[in-house]
């Protein structure tokens, strides 16, 4: 049912979040065993927590670096990639940091919350994509204030850019397939209301139930990578 909404829905795009992430091994924020249940995240993951104390900071996210370090796309992310190299799947909207998507194979990716592995400095704007090489406090090779970790943390707002390319495509899309996130981070929760109102459809693949579970055209209820894999098999098969 999921590979037919896709081919008869089009354009699709799709919404990802920390579920798909969680089966390459990454921990998840919000659930009883995520990164939230052992750190605060208004001390190691907030504006004022960086400017307050960057060296802790950078503490935590080094950890988190390090987790990733060996990390690699599971079959949730390498079927995502699959479909758009069908032709099938216009864009990746994903709230994750961790660039799996990219290493997948997928092309078009909107990471609205940027990525871990960058960092910014908040004094003169310089950018720097792999930040690793300048840990354990990474300064900026500009003006030497330290760097800020290249994602939207607690007391930001969102890339203005990201979030009104991720409201177009969600505008824009015939089916919004939401996997791996339980639609509760606002703004990007409001896309699939976004799809919905402009006459587009909804599928949803995710562990637990969300708000829009009975708004959607299809609700699974399981795990993205067998899910996703089983739909792109299903299209292969005569």
């Amino acid at each position: 049912m999921l590979a037919e909404l896709i081919r008869a829905n089009q354009p699709c795009v799709v919404l990802t979040g920390a579920g798909v992430s969680t089966e390459s091994g990454i921990p998840d924020f919000r659930s009883a065993r995520g990164i939230w249940q052992r750190y605060d995240p208004y001390v190691v993951a907030s504006i004022d927590g960086f400017k307050e104390d960057p060296e802790r900071v950078w503490e935590f996210y080094a950890l988190r670096l390090e987790l990733l370090r060996d990390a690699r796309p599971n079959p949730a992310h390498a079927a995502l990639a699959d479909l758009e190299a069908r032709g099938l799947v216009h864009a990746v909207i994903t709230q994750n940091v961790d660039r799996l998507h990219a290493a997948a194979g997928s092309q078009d990716v909107l990471e609205v919350h940027g990525s871990i592995g960058s960092a910014v400095c908040l004094a003169c704007g310089r950018r720097e994509e792999d930040v690793r090489p300048l840990l354990p406090l990474p300064r900026c090779a500009d003006c030497g204030a330290v760097l800020k970790p290249g994602v939207v943390m607690f007391g930001e707002l969102l890339p203005v850019d990201a979030i009104d390319r991720a409201q177009l495509l969600a505008e824009a899309a015939g089916l919004l397939l939401v996997v791996g996130t339980s639609l509760e981070v606002w703004p990007v929760a409001g896309l699939p209301g976004a799809t919905l109102g402009r006459g587009g459809r909804l599928a949803i693949v995710n562990r637990d139930p969300t708000p829009y579970d009975d708004r959607a055209e299809l609700v699974v209820h399981d795990s993205a990578g067998e899910v996703l894999a089983t739909c792109v098999r299903s299209m292969s098969s005569p």
